[in-house]
């Protein structure tokens, strides 16, 4: 069967589920999207990696990643290969100095270890053509901004001053949020662009 190349291009809250988040992936050269609902760890170590953020103890992800680079076992690929009941179904795709293995996986787990070594996400077109929506925009862009914050979402961010955007980031930092720091940090950065501007 061929594959085709996905990328992640949105991670965000789930609107279908509460507690949980959505990690959309995208067919590359292609308008097809696959949202994909995960929980919010596996959203946390998705977006650590995607946003190159150095957190002050390994994640388990980051750990699992040290754990395979110590033993030269390299992460080649993932491949999303089947989906039935809205479970997605995964495989990652694993090579050492002798041989290539085949490892089932929780495709938010392949997701994570994907980020962190680099390496290309597939499915195939049946998974496609059973989960996917078709969706315009751009690609290659990934969209964290509708990620909310607990005390009352993305509209409070813009009511708060540079000073206590700052001090909530200390904080969301400190405790190892990483979901919620992104969104800060992203108005931050939109205050930033929008004083350079002028």
């Amino acid at each position: 069967m061929k594959k085709i190349e996905l990328e992640i291009v949105a991670l965000s809250h789930s609107i279908t589920q509460t507690h949980s988040y959505a990690v959309v992936l995208g067919e590359i050269n292609g308008t097809r999207r696959i949202p994909i609902v995960i929980g919010g760890f596996e959203a946390q170590a998705i977006a650590v990696a995607l946003e190159k953020m150095n957190p002050n103890r390994p994640l388990t992800h980051d750990l699992m990643r040290n754990f395979m680079i110590a033993f030269n076992v390299e992460l080649n690929e993932i491949i999303i290969n089947d989906v039935q009941e809205g479970v997605f179904f995964s495989t990652l795709i694993c090579s050492s100095a002798n041989d290539t293995l085949e490892i089932d996986s929780r495709t938010s787990d392949a997701l994570a270890l994907a980020v962190r070594f680099g390496c290309p996400i597939y499915t195939y077109e049946n998974v496609l053509n059973e989960s996917s929506v078709l969706m315009g925009g751009e690609t290659g862009k990934i969209a964290t901004s509708s990620v909310t914050t607990e005390t009352g979402g993305k509209e409070d961010l813009k009511s708060m001053s540079i000073d206590d955007l700052n001090e909530l980031l200390a904080t969301v930092l400190e405790n190892e949020d990483y979901i919620k720091a992104i969104s800060i940090r992203d108005e931050l950065k939109s205050r930033n662009n929008k004083s350079q501007k002028k």
